[in-house]
């Protein structure tokens, strides 16, 4: 059953909330027989001197029906403002064509393409009301398919009036990721440092947290000039291979680190259990499909039809995910309560009690954080300030490893060897105690 023109705005308004930090970059997209009453392309937050490139060619429409109107085609731009003045439009006259509306700023219909068997159009404007705009095209023609070359070109001019494809709000990205892969890189040097100063508590994990950190510096790093080539000149010359592919080995690393932290793996035993093992087995694989989804929808756009599939695919991996790391850091905590209990050495339980429940509380912390104050603030931010989320995540992300490195640092007095037998009787008492049941 197609879908009402109310019905069809209103889903693609939710896929433009979706679509947050739209780079504008260059695409060139193929439309092949397609129905939708509005398809969204891009979301790009222009300043005053905002320009618009649209090119389409290729284009014929099939309808059962009659000849369709080429009028009843076209593209346009709308503001998130006016996107609710348009939304009350359809409801009180649902069988409005969105691009009769007053609220949208029309770009070009499909009356203005030069006759076939060419059938296309090259058209440019400015945008003089600095503000963030969504990219749609509209389709009121009743049951017709549309087949069409796009290549859509946005961008703003800064003061020496040379073009910048970042949206207003991300321009600031290439710095800010290339401060923080400074900011690893020079981590890396220090974690690499003290662990030659403290050769003999080194252990296998601390090997992992030290190619983590290499990750996270590359990724960044590739962030950086993905961006500033985007920004320069539209397109990322390759650099978003290279970003996709070290994003990939860090977030398994991340993941693999915090579980064989959360099992004491190599600090407290050389091995893993099965339950451990098994959650190493789901949580890399999941972590490949979240990067194929994590793919698809930063190269591709909210124009493909599987978008929001994809979207809702990689939450659900992301949730699982974060749910499954934390099952082994509360397995190591019950088991140590369960060996307080027979082992006779409270203090030394007591140490590492203290400090899984202290990870614990990060780890979750860090989840939280990330997760859903970071999609708040790219929900509540003007689209000016887009680039504040970005800087917020990794403040939070440097705050977390560094917690992480600090707590689990390859030393002699590390609190997993701490024995201190004048505290025996008071770290009893201190076990006994409910307040570490979580």
């Amino acid at each position: 059953m197609p879908k009402t023109p109310f019905a069809a705005i209103l889903a693609a308004a939710l896929i433009s909330i979706l679509v947050s930090g739209a780079t504008g970059e260059i695409k060139n997209l193929k439309i092949i027989a397609d129905d939708r009453p509005m398809i969204l392309f891009e979301k790009f937050g222009f300043t005053h001197t905002g320009h618009v490139n649209i090119t389409v060619s290729g284009v014929s429409v099939t309808s059962s029906v009659a000849s369709p109107d080429p009028s009843r085609l076209g593209f346009f731009l709308l503001s998130e403002e006016s996107l609710i003045q348009v939304l009350l439009q359809l409801q009180q006259s649902p069988n409005l064509c969105v691009l009769d509306s007053n609220f949208i700023l029309q770009l070009f219909t499909f009356r203005d393409l030069s006759p076939p068997p060419h059938s296309s159009i090259n058209h440019s404007s400015t945008v003089s009301s600095p503000n963030e705009y969504s990219l749609f095209f509209s389709n009121c023609a009743v049951q017709s398919q549309v087949n069409m070359d796009v290549r859509t070109d946005l961008y703003n001019l800064d003061n020496g009036g040379i073009k910048d494809y970042l949206s207003a709000g991300l321009t600031h990205l290439p710095s800010i990721f290339f401060l923080f892969s400074i900011s690893y890189f020079g981590f890396l040097g220090f974690w690499i440092s003290f662990c030659f100063q403290n050769k003999r508590s080194v252990h296998r994990i601390h090997l992992l947290m030290s190619g983590l950190l290499l990750m996270k510096a590359l990724n960044l790093i590739c962030a950086a000039e993905d961006k500033h080539y985007v920004k320069v000149t539209g397109t990322p010359h390759g650099w978003d291979v290279l970003f996709y592919i070290f994003q990939f080995i860090r977030v398994v690393l991340l993941f693999t680190v915090i579980v064989l932290i959360g099992t004491g793996w190599s600090f407290l035993k050389p091995f893993l259990q099965d339950k451990e093992k098994k959650v190493l087995m789901i949580v890399i694989p999941l972590q490949v499909l979240a990067n194929v989804a994590s793919i698809v929808i930063g190269e591709t756009g909210p124009f493909i039809k599987d978008w929001v599939t994809w979207n809702q695919v990689f939450l659900l991996v992301d949730i699982v995910c974060c749910c499954a790391i934390i099952f082994p850091i509360v397995w190591s905590i019950r088991s140590l309560r369960e060996t307080s209990k027979t082992d006779g050495k409270a203090a030394r339980n007591l140490a590492k009690l203290t400090l899984f429940r202290q990870f614990y509380i990060v780890v979750i912390g860090y989840l939280y954080f990330t997760r859903i104050v970071v999609f708040a603030l790219k929900t509540i931010s003007a689209y000016k300030y887009q680039w504040v989320s970005n800087a917020a995540e990794e403040i939070a992300s440097l705050a977390f490893y560094m917690v992480m490195f600090y707590m689990f640092r390859p030393a002699e007095k590390n609190e997993y060897f701490v024995l201190n037998e004048e505290e025996e009787e008071a770290a009893e008492m201190a076990l006994r105690d409910e307040e570490f049941e979580l």
